[in-house]
C-alpha cells in the first residue's frame, strides 16, 4: 500500500473513478458504441459504392462516371458515421458541421463552372442523347463524336478540325443527332420555267428515283409542285436513304436530274434582265423599264 502513496495522482484517479463507477461504465459504453458505429458505416458505406457501381455499370454508364459516384457515396456515408460516433462520445457536432458546410460551400463557389460542366458530363453519358462515332450538330458546329469528357465533349469536323465543347454549353444548346436513325430523308428542291409542263417533270424525276436503288421506295416518295415563284416552278423533292449513303445520293440524285432535264428539253431557269424602252410622247425623254 506504501507504493501508492509515491503516485498521489494516480491514486486519486482510481478513488475518483471508483466514487464515479456509473460514469464511467457508461463513458466506456460510449466509446464502444463510437466504435461499433465507425465498423458499421464503414460497411454501409462499402455496400451503398458497390451497388451503385453494379447499377451504373449495367446501364454501360461511363467508368470516369461511376468511379467518382462510388467515391462520393462512400465518402458521405462515412462522414456521417464518423459525425455519429463523435457525438456519441460527448463531443460537441454542431461546429463541426458548420465547417463542413462552409467548407463544402467555398469549394461549390470555387468551382461553380466547372461543377455545372461535370453536371452536365453526367445528364450526357446518363441520356446519352449522342454517342461516340455519331454525327451530331451542336449549336453551328457539326461534326462526328470523338469523346464525351466528364466536363467537355470533343467533335471532329469533316474537314478535320478538332472542337472541344464545354458540357454545361452542350446541354444549353440544340442537338441536332444525323446518326442516331438508319434512314435519313433527303429534300430537294428542283426549279423549272414556266414554260414546262408539270406531267413531264414529274415523269423524269420520278424516273431518276425509280432508277437509284439506294432509295427506300417503300418509305413513300414526294415529287410535288410546291411553289410558284417569281420567276420559276419549284418542284419538291423527298426521298428516304440509308444513313451512310444520304451524301452519295443527294449529290447523284441533282446531276442525274439536271442531265435528264437537260435531254428531256426542260428548262431550268436562272436569274436573268429584261430591258424594254418606251416613247410615251414625241417631247418626252424615253423611259426606260427593267422587266425581271
Amino acid at each position: 500500500m506504501k507504493g501508492f502513496t509515491l503516485f498521489p495522482k494516480i491514486r486519486s484517479g482510481f478513488e475518483w473513478m471508483a466514487g464515479h463507477s456509473d460514469s464511467v461504465i457508461q463513458f466506456g459504453w460510449n466509446i464502444v458504441a463510437a466504435i461499433i458505429l465507425l465498423f458499421i458505416g464503414k460497411f454501409i458505406s462499402r455496400l451503398l459504392s458497390h451497388g451503385l457501381e453494379k447499377l451504373l455499370k449495367k446501364r454501360n454508364v461511363d467508368i470516369t462516371i461511376v468511379q467518382f459516384f462510388t467515391a462520393l457515396i462512400r465518402y458521405i456515408t462515412l462522414a456521417f458515421f464518423i459525425v455519429a460516433a463523435l457525438g456519441r462520445i460527448g463531443i460537441e457536432t454542431s461546429s463541426i458541421i458548420a465547417i463542413i458546410g462552409a467548407a463544402g460551400l467555398a469549394v461549390g463557389l470555387a468551382l461553380q463552372g466547372s461543377l455545372s460542366n461535370f453536371a452536365a458530363g453526367v445528364l450526357l453519358v446518363s441520356l446519352r442523347p449522342f454517342r461516340a462515332g455519331e454525327i451530331v450538330q451542336i449549336g453551328v458546329v457539326t461534326g462526328t463524336v470523338e469523346k464525351v469528357h466528364i466536363f467537355s465533349t470533343t467533335l471532329l469536323t469533316a474537314d478535320s478540325k478538332e472542337v472541344v465543347i464545354p458540357n454545361g454549353k452542350i446541354i444549353a444548346d440544340n442537338i441536332i443527332n444525323y446518326s442516331r436513325h438508319p434512314f435519313r430523308r433527303i429534300d430537294l428542291i428542283i426549279s423549272v420555267s414556266y414554260r414546262s409542263r408539270i406531267a413531264d417533270v414529274k415523269k423524269v424525276i420520278l424516273k431518276i428515283i425509280e432508277q437509284d436503288v439506294r432509295i427506300d421506295k417503300e418509305r413513300g416518295v414526294t415529287v410535288r409542285l410546291g411553289e410558284l415563284a417569281a420567276s420559276s416552278l419549284n418542284f419538291y423533292v423527298r426521298v428516304w436513304v440509308p444513313n451512310a449513303e444520304y451524301w452519295n445520293t443527294y449529290y447523284d440524285l441533282l446531276e442525274n436530274i439536271k442531265e435528264a432535264m437537260d435531254a428531256n428539253h426542260i428548262d431550268l431557269p436562272y436569274p436573268q434582265m429584261d430591258i424594254r424602252v418606251e416613247n410615251v410622247t414625241s417631247q418626252s425623254h424615253p423611259q426606260l423599264q427593267l422587266v425581271d
